[in-house]
């Protein structure tokens, strides 16, 4: 049973950084997708960034682009997320997902169905 839980994430000043891991179980995550998405309150979920396949394609939203970085490490079985320069609007709760189960997922985002969440983290920046 495939199982995602992520870590990493807190409290932090304006232009300050965090790294977010997302441990993976049940299954290897280099044949799939695993994608960072985040929620701030009242909003919808927005895809953020992706990482993807044995290729290990990347994909970032331009809301992101430039101060995060996706990478995993394999041996690990572990997706993660370098946050630099947050800014207050990046305060949200953070989920990685993944493609590995998409019976059902109505959340797609760079040509893939997310059908299996982690608990997600809170990130809050302070102005």
């Amino acid at each position: 049973q495939g199982q995602l839980v992520e870590s990493g994430g807190g409290l932090v000043q304006s232009g300050g950084s965090l790294r977010l891991s997302c441990a993976v179980s049940g299954f290897a995550i280099e044949k799939y997708a695993i994608a960072w998405f985040r929620q701030a309150p009242g909003k919808q979920h927005e895809a953020i960034s992706c990482i993807k396949g044995y290729e290990e394609s990347t994909h970032y939203a331009d809301s992101v682009k430039g101060r995060f970085n996706i990478s995993r490490d394999l041996t690990k079985n572990t997706v993660y997320l370098r946050m630099n320069n947050l800014k207050p609007e990046d305060t949200a709760v953070y989920y990685c997902a993944t493609d590995w189960f998409s019976e059902g997922a109505r959340v797609t985002a760079w040509g893939r169905f997310f059908g299996l969440w982690g608990q997600g983290t809170q990130v809050t920046v302070s102005s």
